[in-house]
């Protein structure tokens, strides 16, 4: 709940206003997992709270740890059984969470492991907070991506309310630049988050062509990546709100001259960024990823055309961390 609704529930209890303050501040600020922990409000509050509300606070089912460090979480979604997966990623100063916002996912992109376990359902702004202040490494975090099951834009209403709790002042109060949240694109809802937001960007992008990107992404069909572009382009993203475009890179696929020229016409003269990503095998799907010769290659050229390329280190593959490679149906 957002402080304002807090508020308001204390104030149908007949509690003071200052109340719900007190109870954002036992959550947000210092993560308390149960009511009876807000020591400065009287017991017999707290026990008319406690009877009416939870704090929502679960901890994770599992957890496995990379030979890199990148550590998965298995965290409890809803009351259904469901689970979804949460990914730590240290890397010097920097601690990344790659959060989901969804069990499972409908947009089915061929070379993704979520896509394959279909979608089973949404998860509350109570599930994608309890990713992040359950995590035990919860105090190291310096940036949150929203990269990992399901389509942001497909749960925007739960994904904005996250993201408002956490740049608040009554909760984290991060500045919205440590916030990244992706999508393949979404009509009206990305323009939505745009609008109401001001989180990082990252597009799902894969191929210039819109043929080859409906058959990798059947998402393309109901928006395509010039829509997009031409949407992105109403924005600023020349100040400190940042535009990235993530490409996987399959071989003999989407990583020739002509793929790359196409990607710097569709996106001359828009501020922003391409991360190049290695492409992790999934079973029975018929790609495979380009190698390190070709990635280098492409990213050059792009750089070199005024579309700045990193290639994105791949963390994880190792306990099935890495990009495209989370699910948590038990068969997969």
């Amino acid at each position: 709940m957002t402080v304002e609704e807090l508020k308001k529930v204390v104030g149908s209890l007949g509690m003071p206003a200052f109340t719900g303050k007190q109870i954002a501040g036992w959550i947000y600020e210092k993560g308390v997992g149960s009511i009876d922990e807000m020591t400065n409000i009287s017991k017999k509050n707290r026990e008319l709270l406690a009877e009416n509300y939870t704090v929502g606070k679960r901890d994770a089912i599992t957890v496995q740890t990379s030979v890199d460090g990148t550590r998965k979480y298995l965290f409890p979604a809803g009351a259904s059984g469901a689970t979804v997966e949460t990914v730590f990623i240290p890397d010097g100063e920097r601690a990344t969470l790659c959060v989901s916002c969804q069990v499972g996912c409908k947009m089915n992109c061929l070379f993704c492991q979520t896509g394959k376990q279909g979608f089973e359902g949404q998860l509350t702004a109570t599930d994608i907070l309890n990713q992040i202040y359950s995590l035990p490494e919860c105090d190291m975090l310096t940036n949150i991506v929203f990269m990992g099951q399901g389509e942001p834009m497909d749960n925007l209403d739960n994904v904005l309310r996250t993201t408002e709790i956490l740049t608040a002042d009554y909760g984290w109060a991060w500045s919205p630049k440590r916030i990244t949240v992706s999508s393949v694109g979404v009509k009206n809802k990305l323009k939505r988050f745009l609008d109401e937001s001001q989180c990082h960007v990252a597009i799902s992008l894969h191929s210039p062509f819109h043929e080859q990107r409906q058959e990798l992404m059947p998402a393309e069909k109901a928006m395509s990546i010039e829509d997009v572009v031409a949407l992105l382009r109403q924005y600023d993203f020349s100040h400190q709100r940042r535009l990235s475009f993530e490409y996987i890179v399959f071989d003999c696929v989407n990583d020739s001259l002509d793929h790359a020229k196409a990607i710097v016409r569709l996106l001359a003269g828009l501020e922003c960024r391409i991360n190049l990503i290695r492409f992790h095998q999934i079973p029975n799907v018929p790609l495979h990823g380009a190698d390190d010769t070709k990635m280098e290659q492409l990213r050059d050229y792009l750089t070199s055309h005024g579309v700045f390329t990193t290639i994105r280190a791949s963390r994880g593959q190792d306990i099935y961390a890495a990009c495209g490679l989370l699910n948590t149906k038990a068969h997969l």
